[in-house]
């Protein structure tokens, strides 16, 4: 099978040849799917040690109940963080340097560069936020990030903004040496002191191809990311869009039948992301992630916050969990640069992309782009923001929006109100393993279950959406622990194994 033509360089990595999975780090599932239960469900291999932190979130947000305590930090869920700090953008303007969530004290910390007017400040206090003041405004630092993409936009490297050193984070992988190494420091230099840090990465940067629960083209495995209804109401998933050059028709199974075709795709450029709509317009996917031995409901899609705890699940290595590290983040991979993800330090390995990044309490935060590393040494890894990629293809995700509603009891029948939901057995729930017979998909059988549909009233106002907001193919189901062989192409973008 192809290789990359520069293989230390970061690449896309498909389920492929050299690399090979050891059995102890594959906790695969291995059970077949009812028909009936036709959706992969989102990222259904497990991992217990992450799973054992994946536990409902009893912290509510708090605002405080006396008038001393009204100026105090408030503690806060880290969506709850998120909401706060995209107002506190805005509301401080200029003086805004960044935010990010301090899991600890379960508390948003604001930068905020102080100036004639204290005013700012007190604003951000009111409003519950822990206040630190910096040097460099969040506007400066994008400045310095576009010196970084015009100078040195080199094949290995990486920067993003870390709003808790209030600097750019610039990484360079093995592959950046010599000459290479030379502008990358000069440039960083050229920003002035206090505005970027450079470290160097053991790994290489690459894409993981292959994923969550896993779907196969052309010989190529990836992950399914979340369920969702497209914008004209059909079933569809999404997935990472460097998964689409490995064909346009996708399986649940190694070889199988397909049971989606791509909608949209975007890779490389501004995100990594694809709409993959399922060719039977009755399937039913819940809006879930199964992890094996719970489910978490996905209720809506979020940004990432720096400092979030964060959960990804995928084909090869299961669940896993770590933090975000930074926001804005431009990756250079060799097959060419991709901008606006989301870094953070949960690893992952070949057969991981496009797989789900989630929160324990169902926020769908991102999908599975690339890194360097692996679950063994670590490493950094690459995520597409689902709430940009939602916008750009024009779908909908949980119960938040039209056509929502792929739960267990969520269909639309004739009252079906906001979404043709799934019906009664929508999703692939407990069964749904990852394992090579798994089964799921859009099968001859796969109905959208008795109450399910584009009732008179499903999907908003006369809207008959479907098969539900989250109807979709399940995050990547079917991933056998030898599936995949590599996509043989010119993209440069896939591996053998």
């Amino acid at each position: 099978m192809r290789t990359n033509s520069h293989p230390g360089a970061p690449q896309l990595l498909p389920d492929g040849g050299t690399y090979s999975v050891p059995q102890e780090e594959r906790s695969l599932s291995h059970k077949r799917i009812p028909k009936r239960k036709a959706a992969i469900a989102a990222g259904s291999v497990v991992a217990l040690g992450a799973a054992a932190i994946l536990l409902p979130n009893a912290n509510a947000s708090q605002d405080g109940s006396s008038d001393d305590a009204a100026a105090a930090p408030k503690t806060l869920k880290a969506g709850d963080a998120s909401d706060l700090a995209s107002q506190l953008s805005g509301l401080l303007g200029e003086a805004f340097g960044g935010s990010y969530y301090d899991g600890d004290s379960q508390q948003l910390v604001v930068n905020v560069v102080p100036g004639d007017n204290n005013n700012v400040i007190v604003q951000a206090k009111a409003a519950g936020a822990k206040v630190r003041e910096v040097e460099n405004s969040w506007s400066e630092l994008q400045d310095g990030a576009s010196t970084l993409k015009s100078e040195a936009t080199i094949a290995g490297t990486s920067w993003s903004i870390d709003p808790r050193t209030n600097k750019l984070l610039v990484t360079a992988d093995s592959t950046v040496t010599g000459a290479k190494w030379d502008r990358l420091e000069s440039t960083v230099k050229s920003l002035g002191s206090g505005m970027a840090t450079v470290k160097k990465s053991s790994g290489t940067f690459k894409p993981f191809v292959s994923g969550g629960d896993a779907i196969f083209a052309g010989g190529s495995r990836c992950s399914l990311g979340f369920n969702v209804t497209a914008g004209d109401g059909s079933p569809a998933f999404l997935t990472a869009g460097h998964c689409t050059l490995g064909g346009n028709e996708w399986s649940d199974s190694q070889g199988g039948q397909p049971i989606a075709t791509v909608d949209q795709a975007t890779f490389p450029g501004n995100g990594d992301f694809a709409l993959v709509k399922y060719d039977d317009p009755a399937t039913e996917a819940p809006s879930e992630v199964n992890t094996g031995d719970q489910t978490v409901q996905i209720t809506e899609a979020a940004e990432a916050t720096v400092g979030q705890q964060v959960f990804r699940m995928g084909s090869t290595t299961g669940l896993n969990d770590g933090q975000v590290l930074g926001l804005d983040a431009t990756v250079n991979y060799p097959e060419g640069t991709v901008t606006g993800l989301i870094q953070t330090d949960v690893c992952a390995e070949p057969g991981d992309s496009g797989g789900s990044l989630f929160t324990q309490d169902g926020l769908a935060i991102g999908l599975t782009s690339g890194g360097s590393g692996d679950c063994t040494a670590g490493g950094e890894t690459f995520f597409q923001p689902v709430t940009t990629a939602l916008e750009a293809v024009g779908a909908t995700l949980g119960a938040g929006g039209a056509g929502a509603g792929a739960g267990g009891e969520a269909g639309a029948g004739e009252e079906g109100g906001a979404g043709a939901g799934a019906g009664e057995e929508a999703g692939a729930g407990e069964e749904a393993g990852a394992g090579g017979e798994a089964g799921a998909g859009a099968g001859e059988e796969a109905g959208a279950g008795e109450g399910a549909g584009a009732g008179e009233q499903a999907g908003g106002e006369e809207a008959g959406a479907g098969a539900g907001q989250d109807a979709g193919a399940g995050q990547d189901a079917g991933a056998g622990q030898d599936a995949g062989q590599g996509v043989e192409d010119n993209s440069g973008l896939t591996e053998s194994r």
